[in-house]
């Protein structure tokens, strides 16, 4: 079993502390490659949480069984054996979306994310604990995604959940928001460098929130005193 406490740790630790996205800085190809809108942000973050939090607990679960020599191997054979079965679900059920985001699925093999939890937590740590943090890790870069897709589509087209009609059919289209009608678009914020402005900016508002409260945690304790 796990405690409240340290179900609250594993996500404050997922989500804001250590986020993939904006602290520790990995699996930023897909981040920043298929972030211009909400829709694919969305879809390849909860395909790629899905894959993390299968992935620890399979690797938590063999972990006795894996000797230290071969367990990457391993890891990454695990890996790519569930990225296979969300790269068929999607390719038969979100087929239109499947063709957008392209490689990116089967490259959720190789990234950095799901293969360093899997080594240094989900190996060394009980399977419910690890299928947790493996799943706290990718909502977290989930989150990112998201907001930067929103930030590059609002920018960039004007508009909110374009795409929508990829996932549940052209009915869909009615859910598409145009936050700024008329609007010409800017091409720049849908393009890579657009993507790498957007996310240093949120990296720099995230550091500088942690500089104010790390500043006002110093303060009480000096009043304190």
């Amino acid at each position: 079993m796990i405690s409240m406490s340290e179900f609250r740790s594993l996500f404050h630790n997922g989500l804001i502390k250590q986020n993939t996205g904006l602290v520790q800085l990995l699996g930023l190809c897909p981040l920043l490659a298929i972030s211009n809108n909400v829709i694919n942000a969305l879809s390849l973050g909860i395909a790629t949480a899905l894959v993390m939090a299968a992935s620890s607990g399979a690797v938590s679960s063999v972990r006795h069984f894996v000797p230290s020599e071969i367990r990457i191997p391993v890891f990454v054979l695990i890996i790519a054996a569930l990225v296979t079965v969300i790269d068929l679900a999607m390719n038969a059920y979100v087929h239109p979306l499947y063709l957008v985001l392209g490689i990116f699925i089967p490259l959720i093999t190789t990234n950095c994310i799901v293969l360093a939890r899997a080594d240094a937590f989900a190996s060394k740590n009980h399977p419910l604990h690890s299928v947790i943090d493996a799943l706290a890790m990718g909502l977290g870069l989930t989150l990112v995604l998201v907001v930067l897709g929103g930030i590059r589509e609002i920018i960039g087209q004007g508009t909110l959940f374009s795409g929508i009609d990829l996932v549940f059919g052209e009915s869909a289209k009615a859910f598409i928001l145009h936050v700024l009608p008329n609007y010409q678009g800017f091409l720049l914020a849908v393009l890579p460098p657009g993507a790498f402005i957007a996310l240093g900016l949120l990296i720099a508002a995230n550091n500088s929130y942690k500089a104010r409260s790390a500043q006002r945690a110093r303060a009480a304790v000096a009043a304190a005193v």
